[in-house]
């Protein structure tokens, strides 16, 4: 799997196996859905997964009811800037905070942050390699 990440200095492709990064063609970000809750950033959905930054601490908040309940999510990571959910496999998540992308595989209950550093993120994506 592939995290694409717009930034200040372009497009970047990460591999999520190997954190190799590579320059990508610019993506149009997912659509957010459409929440009731307060202090959003940035949210994505697939299925019933719905992930949802906010402004607040835990960074996340984490359905998988389609938005029925919620779960905070990510105590201990940095302020949130955009979120991506696989179309394929709605465990997989990208969170991008500021400059790092951090990863989880299943489903928000834990993260692991990628060893890249990228230049100030604005919107991630998550696509097959």
């Amino acid at each position: 799997m592939i995290a694409l990440a717009q930034t200040a200095s372009g497009t970047f492709a990460v591999d999520l196996e190997t954190d190799e990064v590579d320059p990508a063609e610019p993506f149009a970000p997912a659509d957010a859905p459409e929440l009731n809750l307060p202090r959003v950033v940035a949210a994505a959905a697939v299925g019933s997964t719905v992930v949802a930054v906010v402004d607040a601490r835990p960074p996340l908040l984490v359905s998988h009811d389609a938005g029925m309940t919620w779960q905070e999510s990510g105590r201990g990571l940095p302020t949130g800037r955009a979120v991506a959910v696989a179309d394929d496999d709605p465990d997989l998540v990208v969170y991008a905070a500021r400059n790092r992308l951090y990863l989880s595989r299943n489903g928000g209950l834990f993260w692991t942050a990628l060893a890249v550093e990228l230049p100030e993120i604005s919107a991630v994506a998550v696509r097959e390699g």
